[in-house]
């Protein structure tokens, strides 16, 4: 089985204008309201692609009454911890194509809800199983909480890790198999300035030697880079028209779980995962399995 974990999820609130005036009155051209978060992204996407799941983290108030039931209704199991405080909620703006998000604030997580959250994960994961753990951690979690939920994990369970800064290096301690930083997460990470294909490189091998088996960097609209543990490959990305980027990072990483659930090689994992991204781009909303199919003849992976 496959589980995702959102520990911070929102309600996305999205709004679109033709143009938007700081301090003044706008009205949009369009509005609309979805589940957010980075793990309730994979598992949306998954469900498009016919791939049983389970959505798991905690939700609370009517906000998070609203992301269940949407969940529900889309069809998509979840066992979410309920909480006592109002799941927050995102706002998402695209001015005529210049995208700005406010993140709102994260609810208070008790120590009895997160025991709850570790009991489920005790009782229902076993070896074989996926689970990603992605996104950002609430204030009132530990920045270690990646950490502490992989060592509770059977042995063969893969780990998709998708965070960053100190939470993704306590996290690397216990070995990963896969995580998917940007350029921006790396040179944050190091503290340095890499930005040719090769220098990245350098630095996703460093990445696999703290405890990542395998490593897609995310270069946006140039493509990405994939290192595994013999080979590295560079993929571009199709062209298409960019609806909006919200979800598609997600969706790489959902279209690489889709590879691994139907045991693909690794390289064509790699290949759904840039087709899944790109496709939730060029749409509203998680790209649809067609979608994302019809992409894959338009990708080029080069081996090196």
């Amino acid at each position: 089985m496959i589980f995702t974990v959102t520990l911070n999820p929102a309600l996305d609130y999205y709004l679109n204008f033709d143009h938007f005036k700081e301090g003044e009155l706008n009205t949009p051209k369009e509005t609309y309201q979805l589940p957010g978060g980075k793990g309730i992204n994979i598992s949306k996407l998954l469900h498009n692609y016919n791939t049983p799941n389970i959505a798991l983290g905690f939700l609370g108030g009517y906000t998070g009454e609203f992301i269940e039931s949407a969940l529900s209704l889309e069809g998509i199991s979840s066992h979410f911890i309920k909480i006592d405080d109002n799941t927050r909620t995102n706002i998402k703006i695209n001015n005529n194509g210049i995208e700005s998000e406010i993140a709102g604030t994260s609810p208070i997580i008790k120590e009895s809800h997160l025991n709850s959250f570790f009991k489920y994960l005790k009782e229902n994961l076993k070896s074989g199983d996926i689970i990603t753990l992605s996104g950002s951690v609430p204030k009132s979690l530990p920045k270690n909480i990646y950490s502490k939920i992989i060592n509770i994990l059977p042995d063969g369970v893969r780990v998709i890790l998708d965070t960053r800064g100190e939470t993704l290096k306590e996290a690397l301690n216990n070995k990963v198999f896969l995580i998917k930083p940007n350029k921006d997460e790396i040179n944050e990470f190091f503290k340095s300035n890499f930005s040719t294909h090769e220098e990245l490189i350098i630095a996703g091998k460093k990445l696999q030697s703290l405890g990542a088996e395998n490593v897609i960097i995310s270069l946006g609209s140039k493509g990405s880079i994939f290192l595994t543990e013999k080979e590295i490959f560079i993929g571009d990305v199709p062209k298409g028209k960019l609806v909006s980027s919200n979800g598609a990072g997600d969706s790489m990483l959902g279209g690489f779980i889709y590879g691994l659930y139907n045991n693909l090689p690794l390289e064509k994992c790699y290949k759904f995962a840039i087709a899944s991204g790109s496709g939730t781009a060029f749409s509203k909303g998680v790209s649809t399995f067609e979608t994302a199919k019809k992409l894959l003849n338009e990708i080029k992976i080069e081996k090196l």
